[in-house]
C-alpha cells in the first residue's frame, strides 16, 4: 500500500513569508526606517490615522506610505496629496498584504529619504494576522461602531499586536457600545498591551499615538546603531 504524503502547505507558505519579512526588516533597518503595519477592519480609521500623522509629524520626520487593498490606488492617492512618497499595492483576490508584495513595494520607494513608513493593510481582522511584512510595530485599530464585542471575537490579531487603538469613542453612546469593555477585552487577550482610546474626529487620544510613533522610532534607531 502506498503511503499518502501530507504536505503542510500552510506552514510552508508562512515559513517562506517569514523569511522574506526578515529580509524586508533588514532592508528597512539598513536605512534607519521604522515601519508600522496598520491593521483593522474597513471603516475603522486606518487611512485617516495615517493622514493625520503625516499632518502632525511631516515637518519633523520624512514619511512614506504603502496602501494595500484589492484596489489600492484610492488610498495611495490620499497619501500622495501630502507630498510624501506613497505607493499602492493591489492584492487582487487576497485579503491581506504579504512580505513578498511589500518587498516589491519597497523597491519602488526612495528608502534613503524615509524615516517612518506606514503600511496600511487590507481592511479586515482575520487574514493579515499570520503574515509578517517586515514591520517593527503591529498596530490594530478598531472603532466602537463595529460593536464592543469586536475585540473578543478576533483574539488572534489582538494577541499579536504591539498597540491597539479603540477609535470613534465620541460616538460610543450613540451606537450603544462601551469603549472600556473593548479596552478590557484587549488586556484580557494581550496582558500589558498599550491601548489608546481615541477619536480621530476630535483629536482625543491622538497625542498618545504620536508619542508611540516617536518613541518606537527612537528605540529602533538606537537598537540598530548598537547592532552596527
Amino acid at each position: 500500500m502506498h503511503k499518502i504524503a501530507e504536505v503542510p502547505i500552510d506552514y510552508d507558505v508562512l515559513e517562506a513569508n517569514t523569511e522574506i519579512a526578515r529580509k524586508n526588516r533588514n532592508n528597512l533597518d539598513s536605512y534607519g526606517i521604522t515601519a508600522f503595519n496598520i491593521m483593522g477592519a474597513i471603516g475603522s480609521g486606518k487611512t485617516l490615522l495615517i493622514e493625520k500623522t503625516i499632518e502632525r509629524l511631516g515637518d519633523k520626520y520624512r514619511i512614506g506610505a504603502i496602501a494595500g487593498d484589492v484596489i489600492a490606488r484610492i488610498d495611495a492617492a490620499r497619501f500622495e496629496k501630502y507630498g510624501i512618497p506613497a505607493i499602492g499595492l493591489n492584492t487582487g483576490k487576497e485579503c491581506h498584504l504579504d512580505a513578498h508584495l511589500v518587498g516589491h513595494g519597497l523597491e519602488s520607494l526612495p528608502l534613503d529619504s524615509i524615516d517612518l513608513l506606514f503600511i496600511e493593510n487590507v481592511g479586515n481582522l482575520i487574514c493579515p494576522t499570520d503574515y509578517e511584512l517586515g514591520e517593527h510595530e503591529r498596530v490594530v485599530i478598531v472603532s466602537v461602531s463595529e460593536g464592543d464585542d469586536i475585540v473578543e471575537k478576533h483574539p488572534l490579531i489582538f494577541a499579536s499586536a504591539d498597540l491597539i487603538i479603540v477609535n470613534k469613542i465620541d460616538i460610543a453612546e450613540a451606537v450603544n457600545a462601551s469603549a472600556d469593555k473593548m479596552v478590557q477585552d484587549a488586556h484580557t487577550i494581550n496582558p500589558g498591551i498599550q491601548v489608546l482610546k481615541m477619536s480621530l474626529k476630535s483629536g482625543e487620544g491622538f497625542p498618545g499615538w504620536l508619542d508611540f510613533v516617536k518613541k518606537s522610532h527612537g528605540q529602533h534607531r538606537l537598537a540598530h546603531s548598537y547592532q552596527k
